[in-house]
C-alpha cells in the first residue's frame, strides 16, 4: 500500500500538468458510468486517473464540483440525448426522430458499444443520486432538461407545428421516459414505443395534417 502510495507521490509534479484534468474526468466517466456516482469515491478517482489526491482537489475541491464538470464534459461531447437536437447537417424532424436513439457513451473500459449497458439519460441519472433541488449537481441536470425543451421548441416551431410549446413538452416527456425504461430494461432499442408516438403528435401538430 506504502508502495502505491509513494509511487503516486513521486510522479505527481509530472502528472499535475495539462493532461491531469482530462485524465481526471475520464476516470470518473468510466467509474460513475459502472458503478453510479455516489457508489464512486473521491480516492479512487485518483486511483484511476491515475493522479495524487492533491492534484485531484486542486482541480475539483469537492464532488459535487467534479460531478458537474462531468456533465459539462457529456454536454460538450454531445454524448446525452439532447445532443442530436443541435446538429444542423441533420434536418429538423429527423433530429426529434434521434431524440429516441440511446446515446452510446465511451466508458474506456473495452466494452463493446453493443454489450456495454444501456446507461438512459445521465441529467436524469445524477438528479436522482443529487435529490435536493438546492444541490448545484441537481440544479445543473435540471438546467440541462429545461434546455432540452428549449431545443426541441425550436425546431418544431421552425417545422411550423401548432401549440409548439405544448408539444415540445409532450416530446421532450416522451424521450425522457424512453430513456428511463431503456435503463430499467437494458434494451437500447425500446426508444422505437415513444419515437412511434412522437411522429402521430408532430403528423398531428403540422399544419398539412389537417
Amino acid at each position: 500500500m506504502s508502495a502505491a502510495t509513494g509511487s503516486t507521490t513521486d510522479t505527481a509534479p509530472q502528472r499535475r500538468g495539462r493532461g491531469g484534468r482530462e485524465r481526471i474526468l475520464a476516470a470518473a466517466a468510466r467509474l460513475f458510468s459502472a458503478q453510479g456516482i455516489n457508489a464512486t469515491g473521491m480516492e479512487q478517482v485518483a486511483e484511476e486517473a491515475p493522479v495524487s489526491k492533491r492534484t485531484l482537489y486542486a482541480h475539483f475541491r469537492t464532488k459535487n464540483d467534479l460531478v458537474v464538470a462531468h456533465l459539462q464534459g457529456l454536454v460538450l461531447s454531445g454524448a446525452t440525448l439532447e445532443g442530436v437536437l443541435t446538429r444542423e447537417d441533420i434536418p429538423p424532424r429527423d433530429r426529434i426522430r434521434k431524440l429516441f436513439d440511446q446515446p452510446t457513451a465511451d466508458t474506456g473500459a473495452g466494452v463493446a458499444a453493443d454489450a456495454a449497458p444501456v446507461r438512459g439519460c445521465p441529467f436524469i441519472d445524477a438528479a436522482a443520486e443529487f435529490p435536493d433541488p438546492q444541490s448545484a449537481v441537481h440544479a445543473y441536470a435540471r438546467e440541462q432538461k429545461l434546455r432540452m425543451v428549449q431545443l426541441i421548441l425550436a425546431l418544431v416551431t421552425e417545422l411550423g407545428c401548432r401549440e409548439p410549446h405544448s408539444l415540445a413538452e409532450q416530446l421532450a416527456t416522451l424521450a425522457d421516459g424512453a430513456a428511463s425504461r431503456a435503463m430499467v430494461l437494458d434494451d437500447p432499442d425500446y426508444g422505437r414505443h415513444a419515437r412511434a408516438a412522437a411522429e402521430v403528435l408532430l403528423d398531428q401538430a403540422l399544419p398539412e395534417a389537417n
